[in-house]
């Protein structure tokens, strides 16, 4: 089978000699508003992705996992999002797809909810864009290296790095004392419990050890891995490392043959900010952050987010400057892991800037903040944690996040 992207539509041919000739019957697919996700629960075979669109869904089998990235972030971009019908469509199907993840995740063990029964296509794929908007990347070993097989258009990457000039913050910010939660009774557990009830890391009381130790493992083994936190893990692994460390472990041995799956790690790191009864970012400060992306003014914006990033419990505060250091170390290295700050905002931000409550209307229309705001805290990492007060520097070209920016990892 193959495929090309062309704007907005999939063509399907059964060889290459077939898209010479244009057929009046030919129905390409249509990606409007459609969700773009990683399949690894419909089928067993190995790098599948999955098409959704209102109508129908389908599966795709790239050559290796570098094509089925490109392929998922290219129909990203291509997705259309000026028509008047597709934000309503793109919604459903975020609505459809958080409800079957919600479904997976409270699985027990192996144990998994089978997706929502919507029409499937499987179709295995060479990778060949024409007329699509993507950014350039560093192409795979294992790839065709025929002219004729890859034709791609370059678009401008939006420019986030903040211009070299800057000035000094002449108001000083004063030091609130940062007040923890009330202290509720110690539960044995790391995951599903409250920051302050964790383990706690060697190196900083404040911090969980399991965000330790997962930060740590993916520093020193996969900075350099493509796909570092958007790949997942394998569903069974991580659930019984999950079992585990809920029987109240206090240390953990890395060299265990179950901590070598860096896939795993990742996923496992993601499944505790997103299990945390309290979320990182709070619940009585969440829709003042949100306000605070909004602001108008770039400077404005940016300490009114200190401001109320300093005023975060100490659990809080200290496990959040910890990961956004983490996270700018790993985008630092996106030459090679190709995970940019917007990439691994659109992986964290519903993660980590949430409320306890499964607000679908938040869900949907705070899902550019949530992304923003991290997207923010890493670029900008020393500056938000720095004591002094000195102006932050501002992006004259800051990047857009669409609301059916979804991707399932």
């Amino acid at each position: 089978m193959h495929v090309i992207l062309k704007g907005c539509s999939l063509y399907l041919y059964k060889d290459k000699k077939e898209q010479i000739v244009s057929s009046e019957d030919e129905l390409p697919i249509s990606i409007n508003a459609c969700l773009i996700d990683i399949s690894y629960s419909e089928t067993k075979r190995k790098n599948v992705f999955r098409l959704t669109t209102s109508d129908c869904e389908y599966l795709f089998q790239a050559e290796d996992r570098d094509d089925m990235l490109a392929w998922i972030k290219a129909i990203q971009e291509s997705s259309n999002l000026n028509e008047e019908n597709t934000g309503v469509t793109s919604r459903d199907l975020i609505s459809r797809r958080i409800k079957e993840y919600s479904t997976m995740m409270s699985a027990s063990g192996s144990k998994t909810e089978p997706s929502p029964k919507t029409p499937r296509q499987s179709l295995s794929i060479r990778q060949t864009f024409l007329g699509t908007k993507t950014e350039q990347r560093t192409q795979s070993p294992h790839s065709p290296k025929e002219e004729s097989e890859r034709k791609f258009i370059a678009k401008e990457k939006d420019e986030t790095s903040p211009p070299k000039d800057k000035g000094t913050w002449r108001k000083n910010i004063p030091n609130i004392m940062r007040k923890p939660f009330e202290k509720k009774p110690s539960v044995a557990g790391t995951f599903g419990v409250r920051l302050d009830d964790c383990p706690p890391a060697q190196s900083n009381k404040y911090i969980p050890l399991i965000v330790d130790v997962c930060c740590k493992l993916v520093e020193e083994r996969g900075l350099e891995y493509t796909g570092i936190y958007r790949v997942p893990g394998n569903n069974a692994a991580i659930s019984n490392m999950q079992e585990e460390l809920n029987k109240g472990v206090t240390e953990i041995d890395i060299h265990d043959d179950k901590w070598r799956d860096l896939n795993v790690i990742s996923s496992l790191l993601k499944s505790f900010f997103r299990k945390l009864p309290e979320p990182l970012f709070t619940n009585d400060k969440y829709a003042d952050f949100i306000d605070a992306n909004r602001k108008e003014d770039p400077v404005e914006r940016l300490k009114t987010l200190k401001r109320l990033i300093r005023d975060l419990p100490e659990h809080h505060y200290e496990t959040l400057k910890f990961l956004s250091a983490h996270l700018k170390t790993v985008a630092e290295n996106s030459e090679k892991n190709k995970m940019e700050p917007r990439n691994l905002a659109i992986v964290f931000g519903p993660t980590l800037v949430r409320t306890s409550e499964d607000n679908m209307t938040h869900m949907v229309t705070h899902m550019p903040d949530q992304y923003k705001i991290v997207e923010t805290l890493i670029q900008k990492h020393d500056w938000f944690f720095a004591e002094d007060d000195e102006e932050p520097l501002v992006s004259t070209g800051p990047s857009k996040f669409l609301d059916s920016t979804f991707l399932l990892v």
